[in-house]
């Protein structure tokens, strides 16, 4: 007897094959959790089959504590109060500026305030005119802005190097790490080693392939032509929706923005909400510089008295940035309000995406090609998995079959899920969901998220078991397009069959 919550898949119904329940290893069988030193390179392949290949549990949420274990490449082992180490740029130079970058910034931040609160606010305002209403305005928006402005970078300097949302390694890639002098680094490639080369690694061919499972168990993913996801041959995993390598970090980033050296570090899903906010607080903090340094100067030389060069400093710091910091704000509310990024703009006009959508088991077309789930194994070796899966159909294909769904005969043809492989058109943003709808997924839709920095945006969490990210009105127009029920099947009907079942 089982019993379904609404828009839910039973656990049993969710895979074809037994899942191995393992607990999170202690301290002592993981030494890397233990301390903060490195990983022994040997104990690296075990740690990869449970970041992928045995607990997908672990691996689905990206702020895993297991996937510290397998960082970037040559990402320097510095490490949080947490021991999470940081991930950083696989290039010396860019490493070197993220890392000087903070320093000038506290450099220019401590200047201003000097100039600010000593120059303007004590020696002209209170103590040569006598202007102390000025001054204490002056001074006590100076500081909030201030204070946010400390409190946003923080966040975004944390969250992109400690936390940046990157995917989890897959186990050809994490077998191929090693570390040196605390340093994680790619191990060279032997003469003979022809498969694993990053640049030639393929999809997984095995129809049983770990990751799978956290697609077809969703009502809708993105695709290639053949029905299965995307597949980074980098990170040798399976991409999920909007996930994509980044070479600056040798990392898959969730909804991956940019490599920012003035954050310091990667702005992706779980950043990018902080990022909005500091440019725009800097924006605000150097306005307030500006304008105060600019009219005082202004009444000094009115007053006849020798400008001073501190001011004119100030000015030249505080425009620079501040012109800097509000191109970028606007920039990334236009990307907000279109739920898009800067990896999506860059081909956005003509990019054309593949969504597998769940549809009725059975559901035959010539309008779309279909694929079911799970793929079944060939008795032809695991590269012939098209072969044994007769259900994906090319596009112009005649159905031979009935309409109607087969009449299931086992619990493994209940867990069969049928997926129609449906063209976006040009242009189309799947992710848009509406200007406000957009903005609450990034920002929440508490005014206290939009203006503190205290928790990360709801569209990183991905516990929903429609996709990845929301695409709901994509979906609703893709199924009216191609003559589709609305909404994804219920399972209702699946549960009432599998009780009716000999067991």
């Amino acid at each position: 007897m089982y019993s379904v919550a609404p828009g839910r898949w039973p656990a049993e119904l969710r895979l074809r094959r037994p899942v191995n329940k393992l607990s999170v290893p202690s301290a002592k069988a993981l030494p890397c959790l233990a301390s903060d030193s490195a990983v022994p390179t040997s104990s690296l392949s075990d740690v990869a089959s449970i970041l992928i290949g045995t607990t997908p549990t672990l691996t689905s949420h990206p702020r895993s504590r297991l996937e510290t274990c397998s960082t970037s490449p040559c990402a320097i082992l510095f490490h949080d109060a947490a021991g999470m180490p940081a991930i950083e740029s696989t290039r010396a130079a860019t490493r070197w500026t993220t890392r000087i970058v903070p320093v000038f910034l506290a450099g220019a931040v401590a200047f201003a305030t000097y100039v600010v609160v000593a120059r303007v606010c004590f020696d002209y305002l209170l103590y040569s005119v006598h202007d102390n209403g000025t001054a204490i305005a002056l001074l006590v928006l100076y500081f909030v802005f201030l204070v946010l402005m400390i409190a946003t970078y923080a966040r975004t300097l944390y969250n992109a190097n400690f936390n940046p949302g990157v995917a989890p390694l897959g186990p050809r890639a994490a077998s191929r790490q090693g570390t040196k002098d605390g340093r994680w680094m790619r191990r060279p490639y032997e003469a003979h080693d022809i498969e694993g080369r990053a640049y030639e690694a393929g999809p997984d061919e095995d129809p049983d392939s770990p990751g799978l499972e956290n697609f077809y168990t969703r009502d809708a993913f993105v695709c290639e032509a053949d029905g299965r996801p995307k597949w980074c041959s980098e990170c040798c995993n399976w991409k999920q929706d909007r996930v994509h390598h980044s070479r600056e970090i040798g990392r898959c980033v969730y909804r991956m923005d940019h490599y920012c050296p003035w954050a310091g570090g990667m702005i992706g899903e779980n950043s990018f909400k902080f990022f909005v906010q500091f440019t725009t607080y800097t924006s605000l903090y150097c306005g307030v510089v500006l304008g105060a340094t600019a009219s005082t100067l202004r009444r000094q030389v009115y007053q006849g008295a020798a400008p001073d060069p501190f001011l004119l400093a100030a000015i030249v710091i505080a425009a620079f940035f501040g012109l800097f910091a509000f191109l970028m704000t606007v920039t990334s509310i236009r990307y907000l309000l279109y739920n898009m990024t800067n990896v999506d703009i860059l081909s956005y006009r003509h990019k054309v995406y593949q969504l597998a959508v769940r549809v009725p088991l059975g559901t035959r077309s010539d309008r779309f090609s279909t694929i079911d789930y799970p793929l079944r194994k060939s008795e032809n070796g695991p590269g012939s998995w098209g072969q044994a899966n007769p259900r994906f159909q090319p596009n112009g294909y005649e159905p031979k079959e009935p309409a109607h769904a087969p009449t299931p005969r086992s619990r493994n043809d209940l867990a069969t899920r049928t997926f129609a492989i449906l063209d976006t058109k040009p242009g189309e943003n799947p992710w848009d969901l509406g200007p406000w709808k957009n903005w609450c997924a990034v920002m929440g839709t508490n005014p206290l998220d939009w203006l503190f920095p205290i928790r990360h945006s709801p569209c990183s969490n991905h516990e929903s078991p429609e996709s990845l990210y929301s695409m709901d009105r994509m979906l609703d127009e893709l199924r009216a397009r191609y003559g589709l029920p609305a909404g994804p099947p219920s399972d209702e009907s699946t549960v009432m069959e599998m009780r009716n079942l000999p067991s």
